[in-house]
Parts: C-alpha cells; structure tokens; sequence
C-alpha cells in the first residue's frame, strides 16, 4: 500500500459493566496517545492520521489493552478514508472549524 497518510476513526465499544466503560475505553486512548501518530478524540470515536498500517497497528494494540484491561468482548468499529493520489489530514475536514 502507498505511504500516503489516511484517516482512520475508531470506536471500541468494550462488553463490561457500566460503570467501566469509561476506564477501558480510556486505556485504548491511551495506546493511540502513545503512537505519536496524529489524533483527535471525539465524543463517540477517535480519529487518527498516519500510514495505513500504522494505525492499523494501533487499533490491534488498542484492543489488546482493552482485553487486558478486563473486557472480556468487544465492538470494533473502524472506518478508513483513504486517497490513492495524496494524504488524507484531520485538518482537510475539520480545520475551518478550529
């Protein structure tokens, strides 16, 4: 795949009491934090910029911590824009509102 950077949000809904929602879904932040990869977190997803299989890798290793973690399920929801001519930044769709 090209080296171009892509967009990629993520959602990991962990399957865990209600009242640690919050601590699992925090430590797969954590994790994207770590990537020194670009990154947004948003109410209900975070978005990160980078070479696909970099944050391809970051949503393996965001998943393991929230395994780890004590979520024994969980739901991954990952959507990708990417464009096979140029990268593809966070700022492209959301700059003129910051």
């Amino acid at each position: 795949m090209h080296q171009h950077h892509v967009n990629l949000a993520l959602q990991i809904v962990p399957q865990v009491a209600s009242e640690k929602v919050y601590a699992v879904v925090d430590e797969a932040i954590a994790i994207i934090q770590q990537s020194g990869l670009k990154y947004r977190v948003c109410p209900f997803e975070t978005v990160m910029e980078g070479r696909y299989d970099q944050v391809m890798e970051v949503v393996r290793l965001a998943q393991e911590a929230c395994f780890k973690a004590g979520a024994g399920q969980l739901l991954v929801y990952v959507k990708i824009q990417n464009n096979q001519e140029r990268s593809v930044t966070i700022e492209d769709k959301t700059g003129k509102y910051d």
